[in-house]
Order: C-alpha cells, then structure tokens, then sequence
C-alpha cells in the first residue's frame, strides 16, 4: 500500500518500475537469469542492490534461481525473482514446495508469445492458467497483473506485502508491453509507504513450532540463524515441520493453506471500476488488453453506448465476487484476452448464467487496439 502525499514524479519503465517499487519494498536479494523480456529487471538489481547492503547473484538457470530466493526467504530476507515464459515453466516445481512450505517469496513473470520459445519480444497473456496451476497438487497461489508503470510499481509493493502477510508465493503476471513502455509515476517518499513484514515468532526456540498457526491461520515464521532450529520440507508435514503420512494432519495442513488465503479475500479482490454506475455493457479485463478497454468503452459511451470497465488487478485467487455483482447489474459482459480463452471460464462460472458472457481472443502478438474491442461491444 502507498499514499501520493509527497510523491515524486518519475519517468520510468514497467520494469524499472518493478525494481525500484522492490527495492522500496525491503527486497535486498534477487536471484535470477536473464531472459527476454523481463531481462531489465536483472540489470537494474545487479546495479541497484549492491548499493542498498542487498546481494544480486546471476543464477546458472531458473531452476537455480528460484530455489536460492527460497533459502534466502528462510533466511530472513524480502527477496525476489525475475523470468519469462521458459523460465516460468522451470520453476513450477519450487514454486510447489514454497507454497508448502510457505516461504514468502515474488517471482515476476514478463509474459511473452508461447508455447516453448515462441516469440521472445511480443506480447501475450498466456500465462494466466500456468500461473495458478502450473505446479501440481493443491496449493494456494497469489497472482497479480498491471495495466500500467503505475499499476507495476504500486502492485510490487502488494505483492511483497501480501507475500510476507500470508507467508505465500506471489507471481507478478506483466506483460511486455506494460514490461517496456514508459510512463510517469508518482513514487511515494520511503516514509510514506505501508510496508508488512512476516509475522516473527515469540515464543523462545525450545518452544517453537514452525507451522503451529494462530487464528488468522498464519504462522510465525523464525529465520535461519536466529536461534530457532526448525525443519522444512516439500513433503506434508504437521506443526513441528517434520513429514507425515497421516491424512488427517495432511488434510489439516492444506485446507489451512487455502484457509488463510480464503480469509483474505476481501485484501485480495483488487479490482477498479471505469464508467460502471449505470452501465449495460460490461467489459472485464486485464494487463495491457485493460488499456485498450478503458478507451473503448469511454468511445463506446461517446457513442451513447451504456459500457464500463471491470479491471481486475488480483487474478488469483479470482476475485469472484466483483464479478458476481457485476452479473446482477449489466445486460452482457465482454472478455477480451490475448490468449485463445484463459479467464473466461473463471468469468462464465461467476456469472453462473446470469447474462451472457463474451470471449475476445487475440494471438500472434499483437495487442488489441480500443477499436476492436468498441466493435465487439457494439459501437464499431
């Protein structure tokens, strides 16, 4: 969270946005290896953290890199990782065994044209149903998406907040077109910004249990070298850390983890609302595709057509009930993606049939123009 009270405004880009907003955060450790289009972020932390008292290590691959942001995290430190398609899909695995172990961490993923190496320097969103189950089995997962610099910087800041509030795994889902343009922002004064940290134990060691939680369902987390000897591991595992076999403590274990998250919903449901108060036609949607939503429907209105914009910042956990709501009030709703349809199907099972619900597809790398989206809304 941060204020525009003594906001200085900055000309930056998406991902000199990202990095200044972690630094600004408390990140002081980023791992990771440079892969288009995310690769400014790498460079501008090889640059920047040294300076802060933080450690830039280049890793050997995404693997490697995620894996030591983990250690970090256990360590104490805010950290953060940097990648795209590829290097997304490589790290599925370790992004399992935080959200397990939960390990407070960010991983930032440039989305970029796909399958496999697809096309490196042109945008997609194709990324957003890997993003909430590429690794396996039930776990809970946190997914934000800017519209802007702006919405880059600020949603940073979240991410780390939220991460280290609910000791989970948080992806920031960009693209590369919010990744390279350049926009003003207003970054706020250090002392202005609302920043969280894990919760710490108080307790002394010979009485700490690592994943023994409070109400909220959070547990206290120790730092490796802070006195508290504590095991971790991807397996399942009860209150002291150690593996189990026992489906009761297993089954207690993960509908905590999604307990916790399930209590943050209304934290969670980001979501902005353009031209909606009386609207008949709705579009709902994300990243840049947002951008060339907001001018359509302020054309289509222009036009005296009845339409709003339900932006969704917060992807996963989906913020369904905004967009039930939104179903209640307005005759259609449109969803443009640059994907052949991967959030429509959270959008049509929100709605539950209420209205009709729209899918509007693009691939090959192009964004979508305000003109293609007013025509699919009526007013072309």
């Amino acid at each position: 969270m941060m204020h525009d009270a003594g906001a200085r405004r900055r000309l930056l880009q998406g991902n000199e946005a990202c990095t200044e907003a972690a630094l600004a955060a408390g990140c002081r450790f980023y791992a990771g290896y440079p892969i288009t289009p995310s690769s400014e972020i790498a460079e501008q932390m090889a640059r920047r953290l040294p300076g802060l008292g933080g450690t830039y290590i280049q890793m050997e691959d995404e693997l490697a890199s995620i894996a030591a942001i983990i250690g970090a995290s256990l360590s104490g430190a805010k950290v953060m990782t940097a990648t795209s398609g590829p290097g997304f899909s490589l790290m599925q695995e370790n992004l399992g065994y935080a959200a397990l172990a939960e390990v407070p961490l960010v991983v930032v993923n440039v989305q970029r044209v796909g399958p496999s190496t697809g096309m490196p320097t042109l945008p997609a969103q194709g990324d957003v149903m890997q993003a909430r189950w590429g690794t396996h089995g039930d776990h809970p997962v946190v997914v934000l998406s800017p519209a802007s610099v702006a919405e880059y910087y600020r949603l940073t800041i979240e991410a780390f907040n939220i991460a280290e509030e609910l000791r989970v795994p948080v992806v920031l889902l960009s693209d590369e077109v919010v990744a390279h343009m350049r926009e003003v922002v207003a970054v706020p004064e250090p002392a202005e910004l609302v920043l969280s940290s894990r919760p710490r134990p108080t307790v002394p060691p010979n009485k700490y249990l690592p994943y023994k939680a409070p109400e909220n369902g959070v547990p206290p987390m120790a730092a490796f070298g802070d006195g508290y000897r504590f095991h971790v591991t991807g397996l399942y595992h009860g209150e002291d850390g150690f593996p189990t076999n026992d489906p009761r403590v297993a089954a207690r274990l993960i509908q905590r983890l999604h307990d916790k998250l399930d209590r943050a919903a209304g934290r969670l449901a980001l979501v902005e609302n353009t031209l909606l108060a009386d609207a008949e036609v709705a579009v709902v949607a994300y990243g840049s595709s947002a951008r060339a939503a907001a001018s359509a429907v302020r054309e289509a209105r222009a036009r005296g057509i009845r339409a709003g914009l339900l932006k969704l910042q917060c992807l996963w956990p989906f913020p369904t009930e905004p967009v039930r709501r939104l179903a209640e009030r307005v005759r259609t709703i449109l969803v443009p993606e640059m994907n052949l349809g991967q959030l429509v199907g959270e959008v049509e099972r929100a709605v539950a049939g209420r209205v009709p619900v729209r899918l509007l597809s693009k691939v090959g790398g192009e964004l979508f123009g305000p003109d293609e989206i007013l025509a699919a809304i009526g007013g072309g």
